[in-house]
């Protein structure tokens, strides 16, 4: 086994010859030990231990051309043996540990604590019997009717409901935890891998590659599991993720070929053989001791033993190993195990990992959304508090004041119990008017409404990979996508070319080329391309060609199809092993070029790349006849204006194929790459179509209607781009737009020095619609620009589309990354918010409305829940202090916190999206999550319902003709008065449920509701509980039964809630001018009012106008605004009668109005008086400004 002194590690394991029975040459812990070595060291290893990768493969039992013959029996031994190639999960949560979570909440603890208190004074009863008589009139009948034998009831009833509501936020939490692994398994098993099996071929999960596979690894893969080179081609690996080092390292067979799972492959394409998978591999080991906390690492040292972990499927191991492996790991990687990025897991280890990473704790990614929810909660809780405590006060304060002052009662030991339990009522009255203030169903409709969203975005082929993407793309104002593939349909064909002197329209005959040209041409695309690119018959008869593999090159391959000749032929004969050298494409280069030796010794490299790259590096030319000549600069100039330029026109790539040949004495310097790649022969220029999607145009068209702009940031030549550009609907000739290319684009952005400056980028990216031939720093650049830019009313949002693993950085960067599922690298996806499973533009405009459709979804909810909070609130603190007691009692409130928070979180966070929400501008980032529509409807509905219910409880007694429940003693049976309070105000709120469908001031609240089964399920479920409530509810839930004339009044008040809905609705804002103010919520100023009705359905798009604060200066600045616009317009030339309309408006709308013109104090713009009030924000607009 050769000289193994080198490795004590290995003597250690000689034990374990347990491997070697099964019938493979090497154990577990060998090609463990293997993997750890880098470089030279690791070839001579190689060398002495098993003779070479060829040994290693024959003592794994496998071939390196043929591969594993697949046969299951085989892989089924290999995977017991040397392990699966997954990363067992962290646990998910158990049922249990999320309710003790839920249970931590502040105000339950509360409750509970109050409860128990309750409980315990209800069973403590004070000795002698005339105590009572003594105690205040508070306290009589206490004992009446043995009613005191009941108080219990109020403090089982407040923990049972506490139970209640643990055990729905804790089946919420799991539920939404089942959703998020189902979710990453889905991400697992779209994670594919090239593997060689029996000859073939073929796309394997990459949880079922095994050890003793041969892997073909290409540009943009993420490599599953460690293994070791076979044979490459220009291999450079990024292997940041594991040593922290940013430099690509070069790997070859005989130099370094240790390759490690979690690696990213930047350029270039290879083989490799599998020798470590799942926990074995460098990832596995890592993340094997990323998982284990410290205490199971004392356990393990301490045990000595075993190691005990379920999915170590290595026979029995000596723990002695595991810990030097684990402490050579450690040295070797230092921290940079902590950013180690995971291997694909088998319950979606990787997206956890990567939270864990970003918010330590538990605690899952938090939204923009879900921050400003958090903050609004906190707010509204101190608030409560507030309230809670004032309540508590005046009760206590009242009562003693009552009592012992104005009564002038002595307090007797024997009265302290029953003092004690007025006190706890108290109490239990504050604590439930904190329970109502608290909207802890806030952050739980955000959950859902998001949950809901991923998983109806699946169908419609988003796969989100981070849960807060899906709302932030709501607010994207801007997508800068990629062209081939995203806009095209990735299917390419050579329409035209340019062979010997001639420029075909078409595809040529191939008896008119010369062949001379012909066969040089033949060899040149079948060999200078991958040779995982292929062309296969097609699934259906009479479709199209299956393309598989790079699809520029497939186009190439089927041009040489179109020519009658085949490819495979060639490439037999010269099989990949055989190629002398590759220089693979990458996004410097811009072309991709082989080496191959002739058979009389000499060399002739074949390139191919973007046409004005490769013919600037040509110095010949081949002739009509095939002859060689000279290819002048001014040849050159001509080839550019009269083929390359017309092809891009029509929105054609060009690609140029060109040769040279080398003598073999003296070989050249192939690293040499300048002195190598120059002086070429041109042998055609070739121009590809890659047609528009059918369905991008209208989707892109939706954007804009949206208030999105799309920006085309390609690679291609810049006449291509334009080209496509005003197919796709991006440009519209005779707009103002800036198509430019990469270099030009640096010109504008850079200084002398070659620094970025954003001042030169602002100048740029607001006219910018097509970037061509960008590398791919610009597109990071680009992108980092605009989401910095701070022009305009807000931040810009920025939505990227990329496959390619050069568009990781700017995908990152990005707000919201979309990668594509079929095309795009691992690489790209790795570094993605949303996966588009179907390639498709028009997908990203479903993203845009789901995202819209959470945020108005998180809307509806908040104007729901304030109004009710609003309202109980109010009733309990005035009713405690009017009457001494809560009109609404704590279980009652605890039965509403319940349908209002978790219910109706469910209920308004399900609706489904329309089309309609594509009509209105992006919210942008700082706008206030209460509008004043919303504003206006929360303080009208909870005037209605305040004005009703202290109706009722001031004078219900003589409407309904019942006994008044007011000022009733302790214990004292549930009155009817009280019952009707209770259940008009449950009724109240479900009728307003339905209001808060609505919140753009709409009409029709019942429009769609049928298409929302949830909704309704949930408002006639609550209904009907309200019924046995009332009805069967008894003392725990303090109701009186109720006949059914008076159930009538009830549910006729509570319909009032629809009527006077529509009242509001029809009520202009712009009449209401406190909303303006009201407190920090609102930011918004509206429509004029003629605007108010045509535009009822839509949202007031002048309402994000104003910054909060601004609205003091405005008042004083806004007479001489006007003034200022009007000398401007002399000043600047325009028209006489631009003036005019402009005093004509300003005189015409109220004097808030004006305010919509302007977009900050210090900034008049003109061109924006003279456009209607809903115009574009002034700073976008190139318009003369005048300071004030």
């Amino acid at each position: 086994m050769g000289d193994m002194s080198n490795s004590d590690f290995y003597a250690k394991n000689q034990i374990n010859e347990g491997n070697h029975e099964a019938g493979f040459g090497c154990s577990v812990m060998e090609l463990r030990s293997l993997m750890e070595m880098r470089g030279p060291e690791a070839v001579v290893k190689l060398q002495d231990d098993y003779t070479g990768t060829e040994g290693l493969c024959k003592r794994l039992k496998t071939s390196p051309t043929e591969g594993l013959a697949g046969d299951q029996t085989d892989l089924d031994k290999r995977k017991e043996i040397y392990g699966k190639n997954v990363i067992p999960p962290k646990k998910p949560k158990t049922f249990l540990q999320l309710v003790w979570e839920a249970l931590q909440d502040v105000t339950l603890i509360i409750l509970e604590i109050a409860a128990l208190i309750s409980l315990g004074l209800s069973f403590y009863h004070p000795p002698g019997d005339s105590s009572g008589e003594f105690c205040g009139a508070g306290a009589a009948g206490v004992e009446d009717e043995g009613e005191a034998d009941a108080g219990w009831i109020e403090g089982a009833a407040i923990l049972l409901s506490v139970v209640c509501v643990v055990l729905v936020t804790a089946f919420n939490d799991w539920s939404k935890e089942k959703q998020f692994r189902g979710l990453q398994n889905r991400i697992e098993q779209e994670q594919k891998f090239q593997v060689v099996r029996g000859s073939q071929v073929i796309q394997l999960p990459v949880s079922d590659i095994v050890v003793g596979d041969i892997a073909q690894i290409k540009y943009g893969d993420l490599l599953p599991a460690d293994g070791v080179l076979i044979q490459g081609n220009d291999l450079k690996i990024d292997e940041s993720s594991l040593t922290g080092e940013s430099d690509h390292v070069k790997k070859n067979a005989d130099k370094d070929p240790m390759l490690l799972s979690g690696t990213h492959v930047m350029e270039g394409s290879g083989r490799m053989v599998v020798t470590a998978v799942g926990v074995n591999s460098q990832t596995g080991i890592i993340m094997t001791l990323l998982g284990a906390g410290p205490e199971e690492e004392e356990k393990k040292q301490k045990k000595g033993g075993a190691v005990e972990d379920g999915h170590q499927n290595t026979g029995k191991m000596q723990d002695g190993n595991m810990e030097s492996n684990q402490i050579k790991v450690k040295k070797q990687d230092g921290a940079a195990a902590m950013e180690m990025q995971p291997l694909k897991s088998a319950e979606g280890g990787e997206s956890e990992e990567k939270e864990k990473k970003k918010h330590t704790g538990s605690k899952k990614e938090k939204s923009v959304l879900q921050g400003k929810l958090t903050k609004l909660a906190v707010q509204i809780g101190k608030a409560g508090l507030l309230m809670s405590a004032v309540t508590v006060i005046i009760l206590v304060l009242y009562f003693a004041i009552d009592n012992f002052v104005l009564q002038k009662l002595p307090w007797l030991p024997e009265c302290t119990p029953i003092y004690v339990q007025f006190f706890v009522k108290f109490f239990i009255i504050g604590v439930t008017v904190l329970v109502v203030a608290v909207p802890e169903g806030l952050p739980l409709a955000v959950t859902i409404s998001l949950a809901y969203s991923v998983k109806k975005m699946m169908k419609d082929n988003n796969l989100v990979r981070h849960l807060d993407a899906c709302e932030t793309m709501g607010n994207a104002t801007t997508i800068c996508s990629d062209k081939t593939g995203t806009l095209t349909t990735n299917r390419m064909t050579v329409v035209q070319c340019y062979i010997g002197d001639v420029h075909y329209k078409e595809v040529p005959d191939p008896a008119a080329l010369p062949t001379k040209s012909m066969d040089i041409l033949i060899n040149s695309i079948s060999l200078n391309s991958a040779y995982t690119t292929k062309i296969l018959p097609p699934d259906k008869e009479g479709g199209l060609p299956k393309q598989v593999g790079n699809k520029t090159e497939c186009g190439l391959l089927g041009f040489l199809l179109d020519l009658k000749r085949d490819y495979q032929p060639i490439r037999n004969q010269i099989p990949e092993e055989k190629l002398y050298k590759v220089y693979t494409f990458n996004s410097v280069r811009k072309s991709m070029s082989t080496v191959i030796k002739l058979p009389d010794g000499s060399f002739r490299m074949y390139s191919k790349g973007a046409s004005e790259i490769v013919l600037k590096k040509c110095s010949y030319i081949l002739s009509e006849v095939g002859e060689v000549r000279v290819f002048r600069p001014r040849d050159k100039d001509e080839m550019v204006k009269k083929v390359i330029e017309p092809m891009a026109c029509d929105g054609l790539r060009t690609i140029c194929v060109a040769y040279r040949d080398f003598s073999s004495d003296p070989e050249p310097d192939w690293e040499d790459e300048n002195s190598i790649l120059n002086d070429l022969t041109a042998i055609c220029v070739v121009g590809i179509e890659d047609p528009v999607r059918p369905e991008v145009p209208d989707a892109i068209l939706k954007c804009q209607q949206a208030g999105i702009t799309v920006r085309m940031v390609t690679g291609d030549n810049i006449n291509t781009a334009r080209a496509i550009a005003i197919k796709c609907g991006i440009i519209h000739p005779g707009e103002d737009f800036i198509c430019i290319d990469g270099k030009e684009f640096n010109r504008r952005i850079r200084n002398e020095k070659g620094e970025v400056e954003q001042e030169r980028i602002d100048k740029v990216w607001p006219k910018l619609r097509v970037l061509a031939r960008s590398s791919p720093t610009d597109k990071h650049t680009l992108v980092k620009g605009i989401i910095d830019s701070t022009l305009g009313e807000q931040r810009q949002v920025v939505a990227v589309t990329g496959d390619g693993t050069n568009d990781g950085p700017a995908l990152k960067k990005a707000d919201v990354g979309f990668a594509m599922g079929i095309a795009g690298t691992d690489v790209a996806k790795e570094a993605s918010d949303i996966i588009l499973t179907d390639d498709n533009f028009s997908s990203i405009v479903k993203a845009v409305m789901w995202g819209r459709n959470v945020y108005d979804s998180i809307s509806k909810f908040l104007q729901f829940q304030l109004t009710v909070n609003v309202v109980a609130v109010i009733v309990a603190f005035t009713g405690a202090c009017i009457t001494q007691d809560s009109p609404l009692k704590a279980v009652q409130m605890l039965w509403v916190n319940l349908i209002m928070d978790t219910f109706a979180s469910l209920a308004l966070a399900t609706e489904p999206p329309t089309e309609s929400l594509l009509k209105r501008k992006p919210y942008g980032r700082n706008k206030p999550l209460i509008s004043s529509t919303m504003t206006k409807n929360i303080l009208g509905h909870g005037v209605f319902q305040l004005i009703i219910i202290f109706t009722l409880l001031f004078a219900g007694e003589k409407i309904f003709d019942i006994d008044s429940g007011r000022n009733a003693p302790l214990h004292s049976p549930p009155s009817e008065h009280y019952t009707i309070i209770f259940n008009t105000f449950v009724m109240m709120q479900l009728f307003n449920e339905i209001n808060a469908r609505k919140i753009h001031g709409e009409r029709n609240v019942f429009d769609g509701i049928f298409r929302n089964p949830i909704f309704c399920t949930i408002v006639f479920g609550t209904f009907a509980a309200q019924i046995v409530i009332v009805q069967f509810g008894g003392k725990p839930f303090s109701c009186q039964p109720l006949n059914l004339e008076k159930w009538m009044w009830c549910i006729f008040l509570g319909l009032g809630e629809l009527v006077w809905g529509q009242v509001i609705a029809s009520v202009p804002n712009s009449k209401l001018r406190f909303l303006r103010r009201a407190g920090q919520l609102t930011r918004k100023d509206d429509l004029p009012e003629e605007d108010t009705n045509e535009d009822n359905d839509e949202i007031d798009h002048a309402e994000r106008e104003l910054r909060r604060g601004q609205i003091l200066w405005f008042r004083g600045l806004n007479r001489i605004q006007t003034q200022i616009d009007v000398v401007n317009t002399f000043k600047s030339g325009t028209s006489f009668q631009g003036a005019g309309a402009l005093r004509r408006q300003s005189s015409t709308t109220s004097q808030t109005q004006d305010v919509t013109n302007v977009s900050s104090p210090s900034h008049v713009s003109l061109s924006n008086a003279l456009s209607s009030p809903t115009s574009t924000t002034a700073a976008t607009a190139p318009s003369t400004t005048g300071q004030c």
